[in-house]
């Protein structure tokens, strides 16, 4: 592997690190379970637009925000490690178990 295969795995790696602990632990002890969060979000989401979202589809907005700030800034990783966890919140909330595999 070339150093910079290698030193692209190692920021792939730090990204799903720091993801996996902004949602299991920093988030949730400052802003509660994502459950909640992403349900009272699709509750008021809901009544302001005047259609109805789920809390997984709260996820995916939520990424689209990050979307758009990485495109201006790719190179800031809060973007990339928020759309990480946002997309680990969406497939818990939208039950898809990876462990079950993918088709």
């Amino acid at each position: 592997m070339s150093d910079k295969a290698q030193a692209s795995a190692a920021i792939r790696a730090a990204t799903l690190d720091l993801a996996r602990q902004a949602v299991l632990c920093d988030r949730a002890a400052t802003h509660g379970a994502p459950e909640d969060t992403f349900g009272l979000l699709a509750a008021l989401w809901s009544a302001r637009l005047g259609i109805s979202l789920s809390p997984a589809q709260v996820a995916i907005l939520l990424i689209d925000l990050k979307t758009a700030r990485a495109w201006g800034n790719p190179g800031h990783a809060d973007n990339w490690v928020d759309m990480a966890g946002y997309a680990a919140c969406g497939a818990g909330l939208g039950g898809a178990d990876p462990r079950e595999g993918t088709a």
